[in-house]
């Protein structure tokens, strides 16, 4: 029986990414490789507006997709150009850590991304200069958890990959050796 308080994706982790780092940047202790301390992942639901269902299914479905129930956002201030009032929500976000975001990162790497169309690899300039990683989808049924015939609207969403690494070269080698499938350079 499996271990409740392991994730196949930290196993690996512990197993492999760390002693390869360290192998590869030369450090000694391993508490110097970088490692991930969150996923966040948000999604705007712009037809709240009219039809507050529409977030209701948002909902279900970010929960779905994360494990965990999303937090609704909700407009900062009105905007008249664009019918919006202030309080009104627009917007869901999960923030993952610990095994749940291990096992969101095992399915996405794993089952969704195969699943995107056209697909080439992950942009490798998507890094913020500070190690962390941004990615937008096109659409949430590349997780197999939607239900299609259920899911009235297509919609995006970001995910963003927050390491501990001081480095950009630093978190794509980690995320990497995670599995990530990054486009070659020689190709862009």
């Amino acid at each position: 029986m499996k271990n409740k308080e392991t994730s196949r994706l930290k196993d690996h982790y512990q197993s492999a990414v760390i002693p390869e780092m360290m192998k590869r940047n030369g450090w000694e202790n391993p508490l110097q490789v970088p490692r991930l301390m969150k996923v966040v992942i948000s999604m705007g639901v712009n037809d709240a507006k009219e039809d507050i269902k529409s977030l209701d299914v948002a909902n279900a479905e970010l929960a779905s997709i994360s494990g965990q129930k999303p937090q609704v956002r909700r407009a900062k201030k009105s905007i008249s150009n664009f019918k919006l009032r202030q309080g009104m929500p627009i917007g869901l976000r999960v923030t993952l850590r610990g095994l749940r975001m291990y096992d969101f990162l095992d399915r996405f790497i794993n089952t969704a991304v195969p699943r995107i169309r056209d697909f080439r690899g992950l942009d490798p300039k998507a890094f913020d200069g500070r190690g962390n990683y941004n990615l937008g989808l096109n659409e949430q049924h590349i997780f197999p958890e939607v239900q299609i015939d259920k899911s009235p609207k297509v919609r995006g969403f970001n995910i963003t990959v927050v390491t501990s690494a001081a480095s950009d070269a630093h978190a794509r080698e980690l995320l990497a050796l995670f599995g990530m499938p990054f486009k070659d350079d020689k190709r862009s």
